[in-house]
């Protein structure tokens, strides 16, 4: 009667709080997961959850298949570590760099937890490296690069770990504060901050402001998200920065964020990795563990 997917269905419809949002990380279109939730109610005669609640209010035997779910996809991945260990394939090495200066929220979190279930595995971030990340991967001088900037590669795979979109971030008396979007020419007499990084790697200019022929008046360079924040909130600049990475700044009311354009500017995170180590078990524990929290601990985030 009860399925691994059922239960795999269950979690997300929980974490996501819709079933919009909860059939895009099950992949399954809303009409096949609403039918699939269905069916299962049927057989077990009972709904699992209040119709038109978000978040999602789960009946007293959704609870119940939650507290299942819970613990029986977790022996289920524990199982699937340990045959792998068993298999020999636990040996390996995962260097890594990170091209994206807001990654720590959700990473350090996953590699803690990867440390925890894979001890074998050597873990580092190599620090005051002088190199390109993603052609060091492809040299074997790194095993994992996050970028938001996919390069091709010969023997290099960029698998997609979520997508996020892109906000502005003002002082809460900017005269950008109270609009719903933002055009790029509304940019043209603003000071631009940005992370030390070419302009070709930033997408408020690659897919924003180079379109449309425009350039701020000035960008001037932060290295710490912090002290981004602390200029724009007294007023002496704008940046453009993912959605998660504002999201303790705008509950504190610290600064605003406006929408690049009337549609958004939405990207892509991805883990480039060797496509020989892509089928490793600690490889593909490693991306799934990523993902996973990355959705436990980020907001405004979508399934790649």
């Amino acid at each position: 009667m009860l399925e691994l997917r059922h239960l795999r269905t269950l979690i997300a419809l929980r974490d996501a709080g819709s079933l919009v949002e909860a059939a895009e990380r099950v992949h399954l279109t809303q009409s096949a997961l609403s039918h699939q939730i269905k069916d299962l109610e049927e057989r077990l005669g009972s709904p699992l959850f209040v119709r038109k609640t978000r978040p999602v209010e789960f009946t007293r035997a959704g609870q119940r298949l939650l507290t299942l779910a819970e613990q029986v996809l977790s022996q289920v991945r524990m199982a699937e570590r340990d045959l792998a260990r068993l298999a020999g394939n636990e040996q390996g090495r995962l260097h890594m760099a990170i091209e994206c200066h807001s990654c720590f929220q959700w990473l350090m979190p996953t590699i803690d937890h990867f440390r925890d279930h894979w001890p074998e595995v050597e873990v580092d971030i190599p620090g005051g490296h002088h190199f390109d990340p993603l052609p060091a991967l492809a040299r074997e001088q790194l095993d994992l690069v996050i970028t938001a900037d996919p390069q091709p590669l010969p023997g290099v795979h960029y698998e997609p770990l979520f997508r996020y979109e892109g906000l502005l971030a003002v002082a809460r008396q900017h005269r950008l504060a109270g609009k719903s979007f933002v055009t790029p020419e509304a940019l043209g007499d603003e000071t631009l901050i940005t992370y030390p990084v070419e302009h070709s790697r930033l997408d408020v200019f690659t897919q924003f402001l180079d379109p449309a022929g425009i350039q701020p008046r000035e960008v001037r360079t932060a290295e710490l998200t912090i002290m981004m924040m602390q200029l724009v909130a007294s007023g002496r600049g704008v940046c453009a920065l993912p959605n998660w990475a504002l999201t303790e700044y705008l509950e504190r009311d610290y600064v605003k964020a406006v929408t690049l354009g009337e549609k958004g500017v939405w990207s892509t995170l991805f883990a480039a990795i060797r496509e020989e180590t892509r089928q490793a078990p600690w490889m593909e524990d490693f991306l799934r563990t990523a993902r996973e929290t990355s959705f436990a601990v980020l907001d405004g985030i979508k399934p790649a």
